[in-house]
Protein backbone atom coordinates (compact mmCIF):
# COMPACT_ATOMS: atom_id res chain seq x y z
CA UNK A 1 0.00 0.00 0.00
CA UNK A 2 1.69 3.29 -0.94
CA UNK A 3 1.14 6.73 1.32
CA UNK A 4 -0.79 8.83 -0.48
CA UNK A 5 -0.30 12.84 0.81
CA UNK A 6 -1.20 16.56 -0.43
CA UNK A 7 1.75 17.96 -1.85
CA UNK A 8 3.24 21.36 -2.84
CA UNK A 9 4.36 20.44 -6.27
CA UNK A 10 7.91 21.69 -4.59
CA UNK A 11 9.90 18.00 -4.30
CA UNK A 12 12.13 17.55 -7.33
CA UNK A 13 10.80 13.67 -7.92
CA UNK A 14 7.55 15.48 -8.16
CA UNK A 15 8.48 18.43 -10.70
CA UNK A 16 9.79 15.38 -12.60
CA UNK A 17 7.04 13.23 -12.84
CA UNK A 18 4.69 16.26 -13.77
CA UNK A 19 7.60 16.69 -16.69
CA UNK A 20 7.99 13.21 -17.30
CA UNK A 21 3.92 13.49 -17.37
CA UNK A 22 3.52 16.57 -19.55
CA UNK A 23 6.26 14.93 -22.56
CA UNK A 24 4.09 11.90 -22.11
CA UNK A 25 0.78 13.17 -23.59
CA UNK A 26 2.51 15.61 -25.65
CA UNK A 27 4.29 12.15 -27.57
CA UNK A 28 0.76 10.73 -28.03
CA UNK A 29 -1.45 13.19 -28.65
CA UNK A 30 -1.32 16.49 -30.63
CA UNK A 31 -0.18 19.83 -28.27
CA UNK A 32 -3.87 21.29 -29.14
CA UNK A 33 -5.18 18.08 -28.17
CA UNK A 34 -2.77 17.82 -24.40
CA UNK A 35 -4.26 19.39 -21.63
CA UNK A 36 -1.85 18.10 -18.82
CA UNK A 37 -1.36 21.30 -16.16
CA UNK A 38 1.95 22.12 -15.29
CA UNK A 39 3.30 22.40 -12.18
CA UNK A 40 2.25 26.15 -11.90
CA UNK A 41 -1.39 25.17 -12.81
CA UNK A 42 -1.12 22.48 -10.58
CA UNK A 43 -0.96 25.08 -7.94
CA UNK A 44 -4.33 26.66 -8.76
CA UNK A 45 -6.60 26.80 -5.49
CA UNK A 46 -8.99 25.01 -7.20
CA UNK A 47 -6.75 22.10 -7.49
CA UNK A 48 -5.94 19.48 -5.16
CA UNK A 49 -2.53 17.70 -5.91
CA UNK A 50 -1.43 14.52 -4.31
CA UNK A 51 1.71 12.32 -4.40
CA UNK A 52 1.84 8.46 -3.49
CA UNK A 53 5.07 7.21 -1.23
CA UNK A 54 6.94 3.86 -0.84
CA UNK A 55 9.10 5.33 1.72
CA UNK A 56 11.43 7.37 -0.22
CA UNK A 57 10.48 6.63 -3.82
CA UNK A 58 7.91 8.41 -5.55
CA UNK A 59 4.83 6.00 -6.66
CA UNK A 60 2.77 8.35 -8.64
CA UNK A 61 0.88 11.80 -8.65
CA UNK A 62 -2.70 12.75 -8.77
CA UNK A 63 -5.27 15.72 -8.79
CA UNK A 64 -8.89 17.08 -8.74
CA UNK A 65 -9.89 19.93 -10.07
CA UNK A 66 -12.76 21.85 -8.47
CA UNK A 67 -15.00 22.41 -11.55
CA UNK A 68 -17.61 24.13 -9.43
CA UNK A 69 -19.77 22.96 -6.08
CA UNK A 70 -20.77 19.96 -7.45
CA UNK A 71 -18.63 18.89 -9.85
CA UNK A 72 -14.66 17.78 -10.24
CA UNK A 73 -12.26 16.64 -12.65
CA UNK A 74 -9.87 14.39 -12.58
CA UNK A 75 -6.20 15.38 -13.68
CA UNK A 76 -2.72 14.42 -13.51
CA UNK A 77 -2.94 11.00 -12.47
CA UNK A 78 1.04 9.65 -13.22
CA UNK A 79 2.29 6.52 -12.30
CA UNK A 80 5.64 6.68 -11.70
CA UNK A 81 8.05 4.00 -14.33
CA UNK A 82 9.08 1.66 -11.30
CA UNK A 83 5.59 1.47 -10.20
CA UNK A 84 3.76 0.50 -12.95
CA UNK A 85 1.30 -2.41 -12.65
CA UNK A 86 1.70 -2.31 -8.80
CA UNK A 87 -1.94 -0.77 -8.52
CA UNK A 88 -0.92 3.03 -7.58
CA UNK A 89 -3.15 4.18 -10.33
CA UNK A 90 -5.90 2.30 -8.91
CA UNK A 91 -5.15 2.80 -5.17
CA UNK A 92 -5.07 6.71 -6.27
CA UNK A 93 -8.77 6.41 -8.06
CA UNK A 94 -10.42 5.28 -5.28
CA UNK A 95 -8.46 8.24 -3.22
CA UNK A 96 -9.77 10.82 -5.28
CA UNK A 97 -12.94 8.79 -5.90
CA UNK A 98 -13.63 9.51 -1.48
CA UNK A 99 -12.20 13.12 -1.51
CA UNK A 100 -14.72 14.26 -4.21
CA UNK A 101 -17.56 12.42 -2.20
CA UNK A 102 -16.34 13.76 1.19
CA UNK A 103 -16.34 17.21 -0.97
CA UNK A 104 -19.54 16.99 -1.64
CA UNK A 105 -18.70 16.32 -4.93
CA UNK A 106 -21.99 14.84 -7.33
CA UNK A 107 -19.57 14.03 -10.34
CA UNK A 108 -16.70 13.51 -11.27
CA UNK A 109 -15.23 13.79 -14.64
CA UNK A 110 -11.82 13.22 -16.65
CA UNK A 111 -10.39 13.94 -20.36
CA UNK A 112 -7.59 11.14 -21.44
CA UNK A 113 -6.34 10.77 -25.32
CA UNK A 114 -8.06 8.14 -27.73
CA UNK A 115 -4.58 6.64 -29.08
CA UNK A 116 -3.85 2.70 -28.07
CA UNK A 117 -1.33 3.72 -25.46
CA UNK A 118 -4.41 5.22 -23.33
CA UNK A 119 -6.19 1.49 -23.37
CA UNK A 120 -5.45 0.94 -19.58
CA UNK A 121 -6.43 4.10 -18.45
CA UNK A 122 -9.90 3.14 -20.15
CA UNK A 123 -9.93 0.32 -18.21
CA UNK A 124 -9.36 1.78 -15.33
CA UNK A 125 -12.25 4.18 -15.00
CA UNK A 126 -14.58 1.79 -16.97
CA UNK A 127 -13.67 -0.59 -14.12
CA UNK A 128 -14.93 1.95 -11.42
CA UNK A 129 -18.11 3.32 -12.88
CA UNK A 130 -17.19 6.02 -15.77
CA UNK A 131 -18.90 6.16 -18.55
CA UNK A 132 -17.98 7.87 -21.93
CA UNK A 133 -19.80 11.92 -21.64
CA UNK A 134 -19.73 14.69 -24.15
CA UNK A 135 -17.26 17.62 -23.40
CA UNK A 136 -17.50 19.32 -20.54
CA UNK A 137 -16.34 22.98 -18.89
CA UNK A 138 -14.10 24.58 -21.20
CA UNK A 139 -13.53 21.37 -23.54
CA UNK A 140 -14.64 20.75 -26.88
CA UNK A 141 -14.69 17.83 -29.16
CA UNK A 142 -11.87 16.38 -30.46
CA UNK A 143 -11.39 13.31 -32.28
CA UNK A 144 -7.81 12.76 -29.90
CA UNK A 145 -9.94 13.18 -26.61
CA UNK A 146 -12.50 11.34 -24.59
CA UNK A 147 -14.63 12.09 -22.35
CA UNK A 148 -15.69 10.46 -18.91
CA UNK A 149 -17.72 10.91 -15.79
CA UNK A 150 -18.80 8.88 -13.02
CA UNK A 151 -21.78 10.41 -10.62
CA UNK A 152 -20.68 9.91 -6.72
CA UNK A 153 -23.48 8.37 -5.29
CA UNK A 154 -23.77 7.13 -1.25
CA UNK A 155 -22.23 5.51 -0.01
CA UNK A 156 -18.69 6.76 -0.77
CA UNK A 157 -16.40 4.84 -2.32
CA UNK A 158 -14.65 1.73 0.31
CA UNK A 159 -10.86 2.19 0.22
CA UNK A 160 -8.52 -0.25 -1.59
Amino acid sequence: MFIIKIDDLSHPAVQALVAYHISGMLEQSPPESSHALDVQKLRDPAVIFWSAWEGEQLAGIGALKMLDDRHGELKSMRTAPDFLRRGVANQFLLHIMQVAHANGLQRLSLETGTQPGFAACHQLYLKHGFVDCEPFADYQPDPNSRFMTLVLRNPAPKSC
